[in-house]
């Protein structure tokens, strides 16, 4: 059994999460962590009746002696310190949380490797959020005249998505920065044209109803090429975290991108 912490229980993919360790017959979920919760016991949540999982709300306070994974979806502003907590205790990080720095995911790699501990960060665990971003950096090697849009609730933290940084980042791989449009163009709106990635114009929406979606935009003389990904419930994300619980502490360093692992 994989000995698993979920980190941000509170929220909605933590909830999800939680309850796809639960249901796992290859997982066993020894504790959570929120700095919300106020209780002691997860059984005391309706919910996970029966689930006497101890429940923490600080970090120096986890028990670490009996866990193999920490996944952690909680906020930008504190999963640096969580998953710098977990790799300096020899526990290895599933990381769903977007918003850190390339400096931060850097060091955090470069600790990881001296403890030779395997870990991932992923941008999306959505297969078919993964199968978008490979699909968008084969189109830019024909189509260099690209933009992003990503969709998302009203509640999520940051813009743009992680999601959609990544999948920038992946275009710029194979394609030449350029600046993209009229060179003369002059927004009458400030930020109209949205956030720009060495050329490439990001676009972020945020609305209730919505959970995750990405469009990425090719055009090109005379076509145009489209590609989407809709993720319509958080449940379509629990197939890429169990894959990353059951292989992850077979690596040795901090993977970035759910496909370094598939």
């Amino acid at each position: 059994m994989i000995k698993v912490i979920v980190a941000g229980f509170k929220g909605r993919m933590g909830n999800t999460t939680s309850h796809m360790i639960i249901n796992h017959d290859n997982f066993e979920l020894v504790s959570v962590f929120d700095p919300r919760a106020t209780e002691k016991l997860l059984s005391e949540i309706s919910e996970f009746k029966g689930q006497d999982v101890p429940v923490y709300n600080k970090l120096h306070d986890i028990d670490t002696s009996n866990i193999d994974v920490w996944i952690d979806f909680t906020a930008p502003s504190s999963v640096y310190g969580n998953v710098k907590f977990a790799i300096e205790h020899d526990i290895s990080p599933i990381v769903g949380t977007t918003g850190m720095t390339d400096d931060q995911v850097a060091e955090l790699q470069s600790i990881s490797k001296n403890k030779k501990l395997g870990g991932l960060i992923a941008p999306n665990f959505g297969i078919s959020a993964v199968l978008l971003m490979q699909f968008a950096q084969q189109a830019a090697k024909y189509f260099p005249d690209v933009e992003i849009i990503e969709m998302h609730h009203d509640n999520k933290l940051d813009a743009p998505s992680g999601t959609a940084i990544n999948t920038a980042k992946l275009i710029s791989e194979v394609r030449t920065p350029k600046k993209q449009g009229n060179p003369d163009e002059k927004e009458t709106l400030a930020g109209a044209r949205g956030a720009d990635y060495e050329g490439m114009h990001i676009h972020s929406v945020r609305l209730p109803g919505y959970v995750a979606h990405e469009q990425v935009l090719f055009g090109s003389k005379g076509e145009a090429l489209t590609i989407r990904q809709d993720s319509f419930d958080r449940v379509s994300f629990m197939s890429g975290v169990a894959v990353a619980v059951e292989k992850i502490q077979g690596y040795d360093e901090l993977l970035v991108g759910l496909e370094h692992i598939l």
